[in-house]
């Protein structure tokens, strides 16, 4: 890669492509159609063990809520709280997702968390552990604990359900938002700031809006490298210890539409570091999975090969 394959694009990739606004629009209009149809039904249980833990556990969690709880099914008082956490999963369907392992037939999962006492249940977000229920708890602890954790993740989590629609009256079009317009406007007078004002505006009234997300994910990318020299960048890259110069190459790239590179760029840096620069490179590509909508076939063969990288 050459200083001359960093691109400054015309517009915002990612903030205000019209083309990837309108799927974005249609792929959550059809989600909360779904969601709406599918009220009330029991939540499904998904068995994992040590073969499937980062399919099913670490590449679920990077765009949703997991609960895994890590149980003996042949103890009856193991039975007796995943029977709780059924119901507790079907009251909540479509927020978040309940993994169950068995840690007799799948030791690997619990000596990575080094859980000491079963049956345990953890919150994975985004692949790393965020909360720990406590011990075996009653249902009121357990409902307790999860009001609290929907509230820490609310930004990032599905309202729940308001029920099925009356009728069979199609959906009226969806409206644009006024904060949608000011933002747009702003970025073609160059108000950056302005433009970021009205998205956060939007996101404080309507946290899950799929538009003011994209949009302010394609200002952070527009915002961060606007005063860097991309020969810089590219002679900083001799040094891979250049954490900062990894995280800004993969920026330029998404810029350019370079996306799979941009991915995979990052996707090396967390596979061959550790700790504290390991973690920023992940966060780092969390936030570039903003910038496309969630239908993006990148999305998943990076979340794929990110699970992969860190377990």
């Amino acid at each position: 890669m050459s200083p001359a394959d960093f691109k400054r694009p015309g517009s915002l990739y990612g903030a205000v492509d019209l083309g990837a606004r309108k799927q974005a629009m249609e792929a959550q209009a059809k989600r909360e159609a779904a969601a709406r149809e599918g009220g009330g039904t029991a939540a499904q249980v998904i068995h994992a063990d040590d073969a499937t833990f980062a399919t099913e556990v670490v590449e679920r969690s990077m765009n949703s809520l997991v609960l895994l709880e890590l149980t003996v099914t042949r103890a009856e008082q193991a039975k007796e709280y995943s029977l709780l956490l059924d119901k507790l999963a079907a009251e909540n369907a479509g927020r978040w997702a309940l993994v169950r392992v068995d840690v007799e037939t799948s030791p690997q999962i619990a000596q990575a968390l080094r859980v000491q006492n079963v049956p345990a249940v953890y919150a994975i977000f985004q692949g790393q552990p965020v909360a720990v229920a406590p011990g075996i708890a009653t249902e009121e602890q357990l409902r307790d604990w999860l009001s609290q954790l929907m509230q820490a993740l609310a930004q990032y989590l599905p309202p729940p359900g308001e029920g099925a629609p009356e009728g069979d009256q199609a959906a009226p079009e969806p409206q644009a938002e006024p904060e949608i317009i000011a933002a747009e406007q702003a970025i073609d007078a160059g108000d950056l700031d302005g433009a970021v004002a009205a998205y956060e505006r939007l996101l404080a009234r309507s946290p899950n809006d799929v538009d003011a997300k994209l949009g302010l994910a394609g200002l952070g990318l527009i915002r961060r490298t606007q005063d860097v020299d991309p020969a810089d960048v590219q002679r900083r890259l001799a040094d891979p210890a250049d954490i900062e110069a990894q995280l800004l190459a993969a920026d330029f790239e998404m810029l350019s539409g370079e996306v799979d590179a941009a991915f995979d760029r990052l996707v090396a840096v967390v596979r061959r570091t550790s700790g504290e620069e390991r973690d920023r490179a992940r966060v780092h590509l969390l936030g570039l999975f903003d910038t496309l909508p969630a239908e993006d076939p990148s999305l998943a063969r990076a979340r794929r090969n990110l699970a992969s990288a860190l377990f």
